[in-house]
């Protein structure tokens, strides 16, 4: 299966996203409602309708992007909010963006990229971050599909990909889920390794 633009763009404009939950995670809900700086740059990749980056923008962060192969997706959450700056949209695969980021929030993306590419997310988001960067977010704790979008995977799995790059503050069983995901996400906050900076 070709997971190219093609693809995500159909998914959306046939609203074929049952992982889209129509509003912010609660898990990602409270992590951002104790969030003081923004000015924090930020980007949630994969981000889709992206009521995140919604959220985020209404309580005044200024610097939110959001990177997507779809570009209905993208129209999606600028007609939602008129206000969002357009050129924080970007139409592009998150592999290819050259920008640096405080903070990556992850919701759905990995779970929608080719497993192989897994390894490859965490050297890019590694590179895309600044000294004292984090990704934080939910991964599935449950097996899911194997032959297309969501893959899911295990806490086990997932620290292989992270470990080379980033400490794990934390990676567990998120209690905030929404019920039909209820013991099926891991909440986990992974912050840059500063040992490895000389690879810039």
């Amino acid at each position: 299966m070709d997971l190219n633009e093609s693809f995500w763009d159909n998914r959306y404009k046939t609203s074929d996203t049952g992982w889209d939950l129509g509003e912010i995670s609660p898990p990602l809900k409270a992590y951002f409602d104790q969030l003081s700086n923004k000015n924090l740059k930020i980007l949630i990749p994969g981000g889709g309708n992206s009521y995140e980056a919604e959220y985020l923008h209404n309580k005044g962060f200024k610097s939110v992007y959001v990177v997507d192969l779809s570009k209905t997706a993208l129209e999606n959450l600028k007609t939602r909010v008129p206000s969002f700056p357009s050129s924080h949209l970007i139409q592009n695969n998150f592999f290819n963006v050259d920008m640096v980021f405080d903070l990556i929030v992850e919701q759905t993306f990995f779970c929608a990229i080719n497993p192989n590419l897994r390894p490859a997310y965490a050297a890019r988001a590694f590179e895309m971050l600044n000294l004292y960067g984090k990704v934080v977010g939910l991964l599935f704790n449950v097996p899911l599909n194997d032959t297309h979008p969501p893959f899911g995977g295990c806490k086990k799995e997932y620290l292989e990909y992270f470990r080379p790059y980033f400490d794990t503050k934390i990676m567990e069983e998120a209690h905030n889920s929404i019920k039909p995901r209820l013991g099926k996400e891991l909440f986990f906050i992974i912050e840059k390794k500063k040992i490895l900076r000389t690879v810039y």
